[in-house]
Formats: structure tokens, sequence, C-alpha cells
């Protein structure tokens, strides 16, 4: 390597944090098949918190950049409680992209189908893990009920650009209405038919609120490709029994 030229070797660091994201994620991956879904988000906490300290001070170290005992770079903690707000907005839109380029990628090589299959299957373990990982930063119950699935489903990634809203009905019910999605919103303004998303928030909503109390069951009240009025996209209905 040390007879490539500055773009060149540009592109090998770059591919260098790909594939340290794809590996990371891969042992995830295997990790849930050999131990279990839950166990595996118990070790990746762990595995996490080490990683981000390690590599975050080898950075800092190369690029003469501040972090802390944890791996936090200083700049982080400069930032103003509003930057850090954008900031999180941006991680969400990015997130959200890399969601659909993949699914347009397979749908282009392979078909819809394909992509649909891979899309709902993904949220089997997104979803929990992320309802865990909020769990985790919110301190929340094991088994906190509607409250605290109320508390979670505020601090998704997808709460960052999009509208919801919440009614609770006599503590034992309480209706999720996604007033404007980022996906559904866009395609209306090119003039696109609602994407049928029913059959992956079936996965999604039901995994997420079990994550967060297993006696808690969902329904979908709507979501497309069911008719839906013009005030919101898709509702769910989370009910918890005494």
């Amino acid at each position: 390597m040390e007879d490539l030229d500055q773009e060149r070797l540009i592109e090998w660091v770059i591919d260098g944090f790909r594939r340290i994201l794809v590996h990371y994620g891969i042992w995830f991956n295997e990790a849930a098949h050999q131990l279990g879904l839950h166990k595996a988000f118990e070790m990746e906490d762990t595995v996490g918190r080490k990683c981000l300290a390690i590599d975050m001070k080898r950075l800092g170290d190369i690029l003469g950049f501040d972090v802390d005992d944890a791996g936090i770079p200083a700049l982080l903690k400069r930032l103003s409680k509003q930057e850090l707000l954008e900031l999180l907005r941006g991680l969400s839109v990015n997130w959200l992209a890399n969601d659909g380029i993949w699914f347009q990628e397979i749908e282009q090589e392979e078909e819809l189908f394909t992509a649909k299959r891979c899309n709902d299957t993904c949220w089997t373990r997104f979803s929990p893990y992320e309802a865990y990982r909020i769990k985790r930063l919110c301190n929340l119950p094991e088994e906190g009920g509607l409250p605290a699935l109320k508390h979670a489903l505020s601090y998704r990634m997808y709460s960052r650009i999009n509208k919801q809203s919440f009614e609770e009905i006599d503590g034992h019910i309480l209706i999720f209405k996604m007033l404007d999605c980022r996906v559904q919103s866009a395609r209306k303004r090119r003039g696109l038919p609602d994407y049928p998303c029913k059959s992956a928030g079936l996965v999604e909503y039901t995994t997420f609120a079990s994550a967060i109390d297993k006696g808690i069951t969902t329904r979908c009240i709507a979501c497309p490709p069911d008719e839906h009025p013009d005030d919101w996209f898709c509702a769910w209905e989370f009910t918890i029994h005494d």
C-alpha cells in the first residue's frame, strides 16, 4: 500500500470502515443464530461499549482529537443541545436512507417480493434490538406496560423524522398513529401510491411492543395497502390486560 497515491489510500481508509461495520454485523448475526436474539442483545451491549472505547481512542490518537475513557469524542461534548438534536435527526435520516437503498438494490437485482421478504425479516431483529437499546438508555422497567411503550416509541429513530401521536384509553389501550411518514409523504409528492408496508409493520410493531413488555398485544388498525384517512398513514392499537 505504500506505493498508492493519496486518493487511492483514502478509498482504502473508507473501505476499512465499511469492512468493520459489516464484520461487526456478521458477528452479531451469528451470535443471534447460535445463542438466541436476546442473548445477542445482551452481549452486544458489552461488546459495543468495549469496541467504542478502543476504536475511538485509536482514531483519536491518529487523527488528533480528544476522547474520554468511554470513547466519546470531546467535540460532541462541545455541541449545544440543539446541535445534538440536529445530529440525531441526521443520523435518523441516514438510517432510513440506508434502509431504502438496500431495499431498492434487492428489488432491482431480484424483484419486489424478495425485497419485501428481506425487509420484513430485518425488522424481526432490528425492531426488538431498538426496543432493547431504548430500554437500556431510558432505564425502563422490564415489564413497564403501556407507559413504557409510549415512552419508548418516542425515542425510536423514526421519532426524529416522522410525526406521530398517542391516544390512551382506560389505561389498557394505547393508540399510536403515524401522522406523517417520510417515505409515504415522498411517494405522495411524486404522485405515487402508498408503499404497501403492512407486512413489515406487523412484524415491526408487534416485536417492538413485545420487547418492551411481553404482555402487550398489537393490532393493526390500518396500514397501507389498507385505506386510511388523509391525516395519518398507519395506526396501531396496543393493549395490555391485568
